[in-house]
């Protein structure tokens, strides 16, 4: 009896050990859940869209090959935002409710992530806001959640218009969608025309997917304004620009101006239409050979399609929010991942260089004024952009004191 006693006991507690050592294995096991919520079908596809998808998957997998990953467990899902910041709104809120998502990544208007950025707060998650443009966000509207990283309207605005007031654009006007987006490219591009000792002598505003911008354009022809600025994205730009050339407005005098422009439009226009636009991007996949190997591989996986700057941001964003929740233990807490990722300092990322974190959610790194080559000058399929200069870091976006951002004290 005493030994079947002993045998019992000594099965507890081979029981109890064995239990425990289940609990210390869950306990290490880091889960992530990510939800790309993008333009999956509609204007803005191409630049974010089904490849951004791709590029944050490219990150997790990158992730997953080095020392220690093998305690995460990490999940990719994606939605179609439709463009709407109702829709956007429910499908983030089911996410973070009821489906365990820790964290968003592209986010394609500047409405949408004006919409969200008080969801992740609320919900202390984290908002990766790769495709958006407003200097809201990292302004008025700064949440210790977000982080703003591929670019913004008033990093655009200093790029282009800068340089085009510079060189003797000196009167402009604005083509303008009607939403947060355009308002905050044309605020802040209108800014940089007045500091420049330029005009703006007028401005229209369209909606959102619009098919025929004749009227608009005969409004900005008629203006006898050196520049029109073209103060939207995506499907948008691309009718703009193809419509502005049937008319013949440059070819007329007038120099068209490209506030927010991708390397997928450049492709969707050809060559003959788009070149000699100037334009402020982000990355470029043929820069050096770290972007050309990212570059290649997306391709790849994305129907011979290049990544766009918004798609490389969803990789890099996604790349340093994983090694942040790596060093925080967890992805639970949103808000300390995202002040992790502060701590990080100054890092060399793989496809933006040098790069940093503000307090106000601004992502740091150097931008680049292009120029679109001519078709001779094109050597091979998406090589599309001529460096003209390159904008540092700290000059690149608009100081931290300027912005109004209420976490900034």
């Amino acid at each position: 009896m005493a030994g079947n006693r002993t045998r019992g006991w000594s099965g507890v507690a081979l029981a109890a050990l064995i239990a425990g050592a289940a609990q210390t294995a869950t306990a290490q096991e880091i889960p992530v859940k990510l939800g790309v919520l993008a333009d999956m079908s509609g204007i803005f596809s191409d630049i974010g869209g089904p490849g951004a998808t791709v590029a944050t998957q490219m990150a997790v997998e990158d992730f997953m090959k080095r020392p220690g990953s093998e305690r995460f467990k990490i999940e990719v899902v994606a939605a179609d935002a439709q463009n709407k910041p109702d829709v956007s709104s429910a499908i983030a809120r089911k996410w973070f409710d009821t489906d365990g998502v820790d964290a968003l990544v592209d986010l394609p208007t500047s409405a949408i992530s004006l919409a969200i950025a008080p969801i992740a707060q609320e919900k202390n998650k984290v908002a990766l806001f790769t495709a958006s443009g407003t200097s809201d966000l990292t302004g008025k509207a700064c949440t210790p959640n977000s982080v703003h990283w591929t670019y913004d309207t008033w990093a655009l605005s200093h790029g282009t218009a800068d340089a085009i007031t510079k060189a003797g654009g000196k009167s402009w006007f604005f083509l303008t969608v009607d939403f947060a987006l355009g308002h905050s490219l044309e605020r802040d591009a209108g800014s940089v025309v007045k500091q420049n000792g330029g005009q703006v002598v007028g401005a229209v505003r369209h909606p959102t997917d619009s098919k025929d911008f004749s009227s608009y354009l005969l409004q900005a022809q008629a203006s006898k304004a050196d520049v029109i600025a073209l103060a939207n994205a995506g499907g948008d730009t691309i009718n703009t620009i193809k419509q502005a050339s049937e008319f013949g407005i440059v070819q007329s005098g007038q120099k068209l101006a490209g506030m927010l422009l991708f390397i997928s439009d450049i492709h969707s226009l050809g060559l003959p239409v788009a070149q000699g636009l100037q334009l402020t991007t982000a990355f470029y996949w043929d820069l050096n050979d770290k972007t050309r190997a990212f570059g290649e591989r997306f391709a790849k996986r994305s129907n011979g399609r290049h990544p766009s700057m918004n798609q490389a941001g969803a990789y890099s964003a996604t790349l340093a929010y994983l090694e942040a929740v790596a060093k925080v233990g967890s992805a639970k807490d949103g808000a300390a991942v995202v002040k992790a990722m502060r701590a990080a300092g100054t890092f060399d990322d793989p496809l933006f260089g040098k790069t940093s974190l503000r307090e106000d959610g601004r992502v740091l790194h150097d931008m680049m004024l292009v120029e679109v080559k001519k078709p001779a000058e094109s050597k091979k399929a998406f090589d599309y952009y001529k460096v003209l200069a390159t904008i540092p870091a700290d000059r690149a976006f608009r100081p931290l004191k300027d912005g109004g951002c209420p976490l900034v004290k």
